[in-house]
């Protein structure tokens, strides 16, 4: 593959839309060294009492909001943890790669007890069991390298146009359900912003993905594919997505030597539902791989 390929894979493109996604990849793909004082850290913010704000306020049955992602007392907890994150890190008393470190600890430490079936597009009427559970922070914990990564948070259709390597993945969202609606929460926790929720859920604005539209995703690829100064090109897409398998195989061969290879998957539980469009029980997960020609620079 020629050059050193260790030196060469340093890009990681995280989700160009959600903010949440970026904390988790900052994480896990950039921080490469041992976070200092991590028990001392989770000790210190476990022990702190619950307090009012603005997920309790918006998000949690007891404020009067109807709505019920988290427990009462989950809810309060989440708020007083992420307060206090952002205190440490403008006070300087954290470093950026700590600071990664204990929003994605919360993030995921708040997934486990929420009260979804599994997105967060809409709240369980009763609490589940594990939603009841009292909320504990735990560590993200990444593993230690000694290589150099990088986690971005871009439109992808942008970033691609100043980045180069051996490898690029893609991995886009496959139908109209925009990531945006399904994981706000976990945004609204990332960001701690304040907005005023809309509807029942409680919905932030959020920008609408291109690929997640059939108006714009046909360019939106092509463009992609055409700018991508990667050797060889991975993608991830399944047989009902917004690209068909046809379209794809046009638009990677137009750009160098293309083949797909492909495997049988059972279908998620929750898609089995009978007021879902796709019947089938099973969905076919493609890998198309395009060997990049003519443009491919180093």
């Amino acid at each position: 593959m020629g050059r050193n390929f260790k030196d060469k894979v340093k890009q990681v493109i995280a989700n160009d839309i959600e903010y949440y996604s970026y904390v988790l990849n900052r994480n896990y793909i950039e921080n490469r060294f041992a976070i200092e004082k991590i028990d001392f850290l989770m000790s210190e913010l476990n022990k702190i009492e619950p307090k009012e704000g603005f997920i309790y306020k918006n998000y949690c049955f007891g404020s009067g909001s109807n709505r019920r992602y988290f427990s009462d007392e989950n809810g309060k907890k989440i708020d007083v943890i992420r307060q206090q994150i952002q205190s440490l890190k403008n006070n300087n008393s954290i470093n950026d790669d700590t600071y990664f470190f204990l929003l994605c600890s919360l993030l995921e430490s708040a997934d486990k007890v929420a009260n979804t079936a599994s997105v967060y597009g809409a709240f369980l009427k009763n609490l589940k069991p594990t939603a009841r559970l009292n909320l504990e922070l735990k560590p993200a914990n990444f593993i230690e390298s000694k290589n150099q990564h990088i986690a971005y948070n871009r439109d992808s259709n942008e970033l691609i146009k100043q980045i180069s390597g051996d490898i690029l993945y893609l991995d886009p969202p496959y139908n109209a359900r925009q990531y945006g609606a399904n994981y706000h929460l976990l945004n609204t926790i990332a960001l701690y912003d304040k907005f005023i929720p809309k509807g029942k859920t409680g919905l932030r604005d959020y920008n609408r993905s291109k690929y997640c539209s059939k108006n714009s995703i046909l360019n939106e690829f092509d463009e992609l594919i055409k700018n991508a100064n990667f050797k060889y090109i991975f993608l991830s897409y399944n047989n009902e997505g917004l690209l068909s398998l046809n379209q794809i195989k046009e638009i990677m061969s137009k750009y160098g030597k293309y083949g797909v290879v492909y495997k049988e998957y059972q279908r998620f539980k929750a898609d089995k539902d009978k007021n879902r469009n796709h019947k089938a029980d099973k969905t076919v997960e493609f890998l198309h791989i395009l060997e990049k020609q003519n443009n491919f620079l180093y």
